[in-house]
Protein backbone atom coordinates (compact mmCIF):
# COMPACT_ATOMS: atom_id res chain seq x y z
CA UNK A 1 0.00 0.00 0.00
CA UNK A 2 1.46 3.35 -1.07
CA UNK A 3 1.67 6.56 0.91
CA UNK A 4 -1.48 8.71 1.09
CA UNK A 5 -0.82 12.11 -0.42
CA UNK A 6 -2.83 15.09 0.78
CA UNK A 7 -1.73 17.27 -2.11
CA UNK A 8 -1.05 16.71 -5.77
CA UNK A 9 1.30 19.64 -6.37
CA UNK A 10 3.20 22.46 -4.65
CA UNK A 11 0.30 24.91 -4.95
CA UNK A 12 -2.12 22.57 -3.19
CA UNK A 13 0.48 21.79 -0.54
CA UNK A 14 0.90 25.52 0.19
CA UNK A 15 -2.86 25.82 0.49
CA UNK A 16 -2.99 23.09 3.14
CA UNK A 17 -0.07 24.70 4.96
CA UNK A 18 -1.81 28.10 4.93
CA UNK A 19 -5.02 26.52 6.23
CA UNK A 20 -3.08 24.81 9.02
CA UNK A 21 -1.43 28.14 9.88
CA UNK A 22 -4.81 29.89 9.98
CA UNK A 23 -6.24 27.19 12.24
CA UNK A 24 -3.31 27.46 14.67
CA UNK A 25 -3.43 31.28 14.72
CA UNK A 26 -7.13 31.25 15.61
CA UNK A 27 -6.57 28.70 18.37
CA UNK A 28 -3.59 30.60 19.76
CA UNK A 29 -5.57 33.85 19.78
CA UNK A 30 -8.43 32.19 21.64
CA UNK A 31 -6.04 30.97 24.36
CA UNK A 32 -4.36 34.38 24.56
CA UNK A 33 -7.69 36.18 24.95
CA UNK A 34 -8.74 33.79 27.72
CA UNK A 35 -5.45 34.39 29.51
CA UNK A 36 -5.98 38.15 29.29
CA UNK A 37 -9.57 37.95 30.57
CA UNK A 38 -8.40 35.83 33.51
CA UNK A 39 -5.59 38.32 34.26
CA UNK A 40 -3.05 35.54 33.70
CA UNK A 41 -0.85 37.68 31.46
CA UNK A 42 0.51 41.22 31.82
CA UNK A 43 -1.17 43.81 29.55
CA UNK A 44 2.09 44.72 27.79
CA UNK A 45 2.91 41.05 27.10
CA UNK A 46 -0.64 40.46 25.89
CA UNK A 47 -0.47 43.46 23.56
CA UNK A 48 2.77 42.35 21.91
CA UNK A 49 1.59 38.76 21.47
CA UNK A 50 -1.81 39.85 20.17
CA UNK A 51 -0.33 42.30 17.66
CA UNK A 52 1.92 39.54 16.34
CA UNK A 53 -1.01 37.12 15.95
CA UNK A 54 -3.13 39.76 14.21
CA UNK A 55 -0.30 40.46 11.74
CA UNK A 56 0.14 36.73 11.08
CA UNK A 57 -3.60 36.33 10.65
CA UNK A 58 -3.80 39.10 8.05
CA UNK A 59 -0.87 37.70 6.08
CA UNK A 60 -2.23 34.15 6.13
CA UNK A 61 -5.78 35.18 5.27
CA UNK A 62 -4.49 37.29 2.38
CA UNK A 63 -2.61 34.27 1.02
CA UNK A 64 -5.73 32.10 1.23
CA UNK A 65 -7.91 34.68 -0.53
CA UNK A 66 -6.19 33.84 -3.81
CA UNK A 67 -7.83 30.39 -3.61
CA UNK A 68 -11.44 30.46 -4.93
CA UNK A 69 -12.39 27.63 -2.55
CA UNK A 70 -11.61 29.81 0.50
CA UNK A 71 -14.81 31.67 1.41
CA UNK A 72 -13.51 33.66 4.37
CA UNK A 73 -12.40 33.07 7.94
CA UNK A 74 -15.90 32.92 9.41
CA UNK A 75 -16.95 30.08 7.10
CA UNK A 76 -13.59 28.41 7.71
CA UNK A 77 -14.27 28.42 11.45
CA UNK A 78 -17.76 27.00 10.92
CA UNK A 79 -16.51 24.30 8.56
CA UNK A 80 -13.91 23.09 11.04
CA UNK A 81 -16.20 23.57 14.05
CA UNK A 82 -13.91 26.05 15.77
CA UNK A 83 -15.61 27.32 18.92
CA UNK A 84 -13.39 30.38 19.31
CA UNK A 85 -15.63 33.42 19.89
CA UNK A 86 -12.91 35.51 21.54
CA UNK A 87 -10.54 34.91 18.63
CA UNK A 88 -13.28 35.76 16.14
CA UNK A 89 -13.96 39.05 17.90
CA UNK A 90 -10.27 39.95 18.06
CA UNK A 91 -9.24 38.86 14.54
CA UNK A 92 -12.36 39.35 12.42
CA UNK A 93 -14.17 42.21 14.16
CA UNK A 94 -11.90 44.47 16.21
CA UNK A 95 -8.58 43.80 14.49
CA UNK A 96 -6.64 45.33 17.39
CA UNK A 97 -5.69 44.11 20.90
CA UNK A 98 -8.20 44.70 23.68
CA UNK A 99 -5.68 46.99 25.37
CA UNK A 100 -5.92 49.36 22.41
CA UNK A 101 -9.69 49.74 22.73
CA UNK A 102 -10.07 49.76 26.50
CA UNK A 103 -8.68 52.15 29.07
CA UNK A 104 -5.69 51.29 31.19
CA UNK A 105 -3.48 53.38 33.43
CA UNK A 106 0.12 54.15 32.58
CA UNK A 107 1.76 54.62 35.95
CA UNK A 108 5.09 55.51 34.33
CA UNK A 109 3.87 58.79 32.87
CA UNK A 110 2.37 61.85 34.48
CA UNK A 111 -0.75 63.60 33.22
CA UNK A 112 1.06 66.38 31.37
CA UNK A 113 3.06 63.89 29.27
CA UNK A 114 -0.06 61.91 28.34
CA UNK A 115 -1.94 65.08 27.38
CA UNK A 116 1.01 66.24 25.26
CA UNK A 117 1.13 62.88 23.47
CA UNK A 118 -2.61 62.92 22.81
CA UNK A 119 -2.41 66.46 21.43
CA UNK A 120 0.49 65.46 19.19
CA UNK A 121 -1.36 62.47 17.74
CA UNK A 122 -4.55 64.47 17.19
CA UNK A 123 -2.61 67.08 15.20
CA UNK A 124 -0.65 64.41 13.30
CA UNK A 125 -3.82 62.54 12.31
CA UNK A 126 -5.54 65.70 11.09
CA UNK A 127 -2.41 66.71 9.16
CA UNK A 128 -2.22 63.31 7.45
CA UNK A 129 -5.73 63.77 6.08
CA UNK A 130 -5.17 67.42 5.17
CA UNK A 131 -2.18 66.27 3.09
CA UNK A 132 -4.64 64.10 1.10
CA UNK A 133 -3.18 60.82 2.30
CA UNK A 134 -5.94 58.26 1.84
CA UNK A 135 -4.23 54.85 1.99
CA UNK A 136 -5.17 52.67 4.94
CA UNK A 137 -1.54 51.88 5.75
CA UNK A 138 -0.87 55.63 6.06
CA UNK A 139 -3.87 56.44 8.25
CA UNK A 140 -4.36 53.33 10.42
CA UNK A 141 -1.07 53.52 12.39
CA UNK A 142 -1.74 57.15 13.33
CA UNK A 143 -5.31 56.49 14.48
CA UNK A 144 -4.10 53.42 16.38
CA UNK A 145 -1.47 55.43 18.26
CA UNK A 146 -4.02 58.15 18.98
CA UNK A 147 -6.53 55.69 20.46
CA UNK A 148 -3.78 54.06 22.53
CA UNK A 149 -2.76 57.31 24.18
CA UNK A 150 -6.39 58.35 24.69
CA UNK A 151 -6.91 55.15 26.68
CA UNK A 152 -4.13 56.31 29.01
CA UNK A 153 -5.96 59.62 29.53
CA UNK A 154 -9.08 57.96 30.95
CA UNK A 155 -8.31 59.10 34.51
CA UNK A 156 -7.40 62.61 33.33
CA UNK A 157 -10.59 63.30 31.37
CA UNK A 158 -13.13 60.57 32.21
CA UNK A 159 -15.97 62.38 30.42
CA UNK A 160 -14.28 62.29 27.03
CA UNK A 161 -16.01 59.95 24.57
CA UNK A 162 -13.56 58.24 22.20
CA UNK A 163 -16.14 55.88 20.68
CA UNK A 164 -16.04 57.52 17.24
CA UNK A 165 -12.28 57.11 16.99
CA UNK A 166 -12.45 53.49 18.17
CA UNK A 167 -15.07 52.80 15.49
CA UNK A 168 -12.78 54.31 12.85
CA UNK A 169 -9.88 52.16 14.05
CA UNK A 170 -12.01 49.02 13.77
CA UNK A 171 -13.16 50.07 10.28
CA UNK A 172 -9.58 50.72 9.12
CA UNK A 173 -8.43 47.37 10.50
CA UNK A 174 -11.15 45.62 8.50
CA UNK A 175 -9.74 47.08 5.27
CA UNK A 176 -6.69 45.93 3.31
CA UNK A 177 -3.55 48.04 3.59
CA UNK A 178 -3.68 48.92 -0.11
CA UNK A 179 -7.24 50.24 0.08
CA UNK A 180 -7.95 53.96 0.27
CA UNK A 181 -10.67 56.03 1.92
CA UNK A 182 -12.93 57.74 -0.56
CA UNK A 183 -13.53 61.51 -0.38
CA UNK A 184 -16.65 61.17 1.78
CA UNK A 185 -14.93 58.86 4.26
CA UNK A 186 -11.86 61.09 4.47
CA UNK A 187 -14.05 64.15 5.02
CA UNK A 188 -16.04 62.41 7.75
CA UNK A 189 -12.90 61.16 9.49
CA UNK A 190 -11.41 64.65 9.42
CA UNK A 191 -14.60 66.07 10.94
CA UNK A 192 -14.66 63.38 13.63
CA UNK A 193 -11.01 64.03 14.49
CA UNK A 194 -11.50 67.79 14.74
CA UNK A 195 -14.68 67.38 16.82
CA UNK A 196 -13.01 64.82 19.10
CA UNK A 197 -9.99 67.07 19.56
CA UNK A 198 -12.26 69.97 20.58
CA UNK A 199 -14.14 67.67 22.97
CA UNK A 200 -10.84 66.41 24.40
CA UNK A 201 -9.66 69.96 25.19
CA UNK A 202 -13.07 70.81 26.70
CA UNK A 203 -12.93 67.70 28.87
CA UNK A 204 -9.47 68.66 30.12
CA UNK A 205 -10.56 72.15 31.08
CA UNK A 206 -13.58 70.83 32.97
Amino acid sequence: MGDIRLSEDAKERRRYEDMADLYSIIKATQHLEKAYVRDAIKPDDYTLACQRLIAQFKTTEAALRSDPSFKGTELFMKEYKMDCPLAHERLCVAGVPATVLHAHNDTNKDASVIVAEATQWFITAIDVLNLNQRAVDDIQPVISDLVKVLNKSEMICPNFDKTRLQDWLIKLNSMRASQELDDDEARQLTLDLESSYADFKTSLSS
